[in-house]
């Protein structure tokens, strides 16, 4: 099958779950909709306008009650209904995902008990601490650890207690079902996750099978890259994974006009089914820098024709377009960034920079000026302050 690039692009931002905004107050089960179909939410500690897994949901369903989505991801619940994971980097995922990812735990866990590693020299103390969790409940490393114990100034200044208890996260003995100032709360699985998906372990070649079906399912088209960066597998079990899939008719192999490297067509894989929508999405949207859409660099400059790298490491006088840029979407198209600060002691949201992408529509201002107004109220802000930085930049000002 062949397809256009904009169909692509139509066919990609359909199974992102971008197109129309749902009417009407943004319920839990809205919520629980929406990640289920993102399949994780990506955790990052920038709070600079806001922390990155509460603004794909804001992209999607527009203005919502966040205390809704901190009662389900944050506040620790038995049994767990989103637990975190390595399942993309760190990420919140339905509980429903457990079983597809406990082979990697295996993994761990016999990496962990090999003589002369640093759990198996430390096991008395991840022993001691997975002993109180079950006795004591949930708790966060700083409520185990407690005042006194010595922090080693290397490894994040972890103490030994948090390295004992992160390696026991990795191997699936514990898990965190919730996070308070951003620390998680730490749990054994075994109190806490449901016993039904504890009891039905999949084989490795049947999880990564599983998995790399939902990565097709989620970017809607795109290549083995794409594919296997979604759940951050290397492209070896990937091709094998799909190949498989592929084999038994499940996925199918496309070509889309335009994707190429090096000279060379690249294909496309998406499930066997997959309608192409008939219209381009009426969306304006802000993604965060670790939204599905833009969080592999090749498929958004392949799908989208945008070259977006995240500017926080990069020294301020070197940055073209600012800290911690979001890319603009309306329609089908990445059309720009804008930089935004939230100033909560003045109750203002601050446009650091803006900028525009050659390709944005000729209404782009009046729709990045409302959605930049649904961003400040969104967030409680009651004020907007625009700097000059950016050719978007100076036309926000004639609005703002």
């Amino acid at each position: 099958m062949d397809f256009s690039a904009a169909e692509a692009r139509r066919i990609a931002l359909a199974a992102h779950g971008f197109g129309a905004k749902p009417r009407g107050r943004v319920t839990e089960a809205r919520l629980t909709s929406a990640i289920a179909n993102l399949g994780v939410l990506q955790i990052d500690s920038v709070n600079v306008f806001e922390r990155s897994h509460y603004m794909p949901l804001f992209a999607r369903l527009g203005i919502y009650d966040t205390a809704i989505l901190d009662r389900m991801l944050l506040a620790p619940h038995t049994p767990a209904t989103h637990v975190e994971y390595w399942a993309h980097e760190a990420a919140f995922l339905p509980v429903e995902s457990w079983p597809l990812w406990q082979w990697k735990m295996d993994r761990a866990r016999e990496r962990h008990a090999k003589p002369g590693s640093w759990l198996a020299e430390h096991r008395a103390l991840a022993d001691s601490l997975l002993a109180r969790l079950h006795a004591e409940g949930p708790a966060t490393f700083s409520q185990l650890e407690g005042p006194r114990e010595k922090r080693r100034g290397s490894w994040w200044n972890w103490s030994d207690a948090k390295r004992a208890l992160e390696f026991l996260f990795e191997d699936g003995t514990i898990t965190a079902i919730g996070r308070t100032n951003f620390q998680r709360i730490y749990a054994p699985v075994a109190d806490v996750i449901p016993h039904h998906l504890l009891g039905r372990p999949l084989s490795e070649t049947d999880a990564r099978r599983a998995l790399i079906r939902d990565a097709v399912r989620a970017v809607g088209i795109g290549a083995v890259s794409d594919i296997a960066d979604y759940y951050r597998f290397k492209l070896a079990p990937a091709r094998e994974a799909l190949g498989d899939l592929v084999d038994s008719g499940e996925v199918i192999e496309v070509s889309v006009a335009g994707w190429e490297k090096n000279g060379k067509a690249v294909a496309g894989f998406m499930l066997a089914g997959t309608t192409t929508p008939a219209r381009t999405p009426s969306t304006t949207a802000l993604l965060s820098p670790f939204d599905p859409v833009t969080w592999h660099r090749d498929r958004a400059a392949r799908v989208f024709d945008f070259d977006y790298r995240i500017e926080i490491y990069t020294p301020a006088p070197k940055r073209i377009y600012g800290y911690y840029s979001l890319p603009i979407l309306m329609n089908d198209r990445l059309v720009g960034r804008i930089d935004l600060k939230a100033d909560r002691k003045s109750s203002t949201l601050i446009v650091r920079s803006a900028h525009w992408e050659p390709n944005r529509p000729k209404d782009a201002v009046d729709r990045l000026a409302a959605i930049v107004r649904d961003a400040a109220t969104w967030r409680g802000l009651e004020h907007i302050v625009v700097e000059e930085w950016g050719d978007a930049a100076t036309d926000l000002r004639r609005v703002f």
